[in-house]
């Protein structure tokens, strides 16, 4: 028994020493397979290369910025075992409402006859304080009312579509002013994604909140008895979310410098999938903004990729579904992996 016991003792020692690389590694690994088989494929049926066009990669990375700024709320609120579905109406809602307080003239005569437009600060805090409040209202439900999160999210998802049409009776916002539009402009979409991206990524590395976030995750009732205020939490993350949520439609916005009702359709599973392909699982207590990063990033390569080859757009939406269950099912996978250990 003991020279048993002895002769296994330094293999559990070595496994439980051996270092793993971060998680992000194999994300980019994913990332950069991605990215040579485009190339390839470029090579022999176009004739030209995926990476070497700077052009197409700064559309891209300025697309994905958007989908960017939400995942980052997303992945949050994924973290602590909830879902949020209405990201992609609130960025919808936000660009009406936010846009006809950036259009010439109108708003700025009601309130300073003295002005000729409002100052471009007074679009981007009306679009930020609707989204935050859009994001609390979803964590009040979820926390007070115990409506799942799928359901209340949803149910905001809706709603929020449904106010974006009849705020302009369904009518497109344009006219906006260059200072608002500024926004959307050269490279100022993606710094607005990395500042956002490293400022919760130190949040939930380095600080209560994020401990509380990843606690709530893993397991809410040990969170409760822990004296953790799970309720009040969670309607900080879904605000933060919707704060978000109500950035990107601001974003949005300027860069295409108009608005119309059906902004943001189908962003909501973008930035789902871009957490999940980051590594955050759907099961909660798991993830990393980095990660998000990075899953943004391969999401756009792959959706940027398949126009480079000419692939039929409504092939494009079948394979993002497929990428989206196939995401799910790795994280499953993971999840099993784990509990063995």
């Amino acid at each position: 028994m003991s020279a048993n016991t002895a002769s296994t003792t330094p293999s559990s020692t070595k496994a439980t020493t051996k270092k793993r690389l971060p998680p992000e590694v194999s994300i980019l690994l994913v990332l950069a397979g991605i990215a040579l088989v485009y190339e390839a494929l470029g090579w022999m049926f176009i004739g030209q290369s995926f990476l070497m066009n700077s052009q197409r990669l700064t559309i891209m990375i300025l697309q994905v910025s958007v989908i960017g700024i939400i995942s980052v709320g997303v992945t949050q609120v994924i973290i602590t075992g909830g879902i949020d579905l209405s990201s992609g109406s609130v960025v919808g809602m936000t660009a009406m409402i936010c846009a006809s307080f950036a259009q010439s003239s109108t708003w700025a005569r009601a309130l300073y006859p003295s002005l000729t437009d409002l100052p471009a600060i007074v679009p981007i805090l009306v679009g930020l304080l609707i989204g935050l409040l859009v994001g609390m209202v979803n964590g009040w439900l979820i926390s007070f009312t115990k409506i799942p999160p799928f359901i209340a999210t949803l149910g905001m998802m809706v709603s929020a579509r449904g106010v974006s049409k009849w705020y302009t009776k369904g009518q497109p916002v344009s006219g906006l002013t260059d200072s608002f539009n500024f926004i959307g402009t050269h490279a100022w979409p993606v710094v607005v994604f990395l500042i956002v991206a490293a400022i919760f990524h130190v949040a939930l590395r380095y600080t209560r909140y994020g401990k509380f976030t990843y606690a709530i995750g893993a397991n809410v009732q040990a969170a409760r008895v822990s004296g953790i205020d799970v309720d009040r939490h969670l309607i900080k993350v879904y605000a933060i979310a919707g704060l978000l949520s109500g950035l990107a439609g601001v974003v949005t916005t300027a860069r295409a410098q108009t608005a119309q009702a059906g902004m943001g359709m189908s962003y909501e599973l973008d930035a789902i999938a871009a957490a999940v392909i980051g590594g955050t699982s759907l099961n909660g207590g798991v993830g990393r903004i980095t990660g998000t990063v990075i899953g943004t990033v391969i999401l756009g390569v792959m959706m940027s990729g398949f126009t480079f080859l000419r692939v039929d757009a409504y092939y494009q939406e079948i394979v993002k579904g497929v990428i989206i269950v196939a995401a799910v099912v790795t994280d499953v996978y993971r999840q099993k992996k784990r509990t063995k250990v």
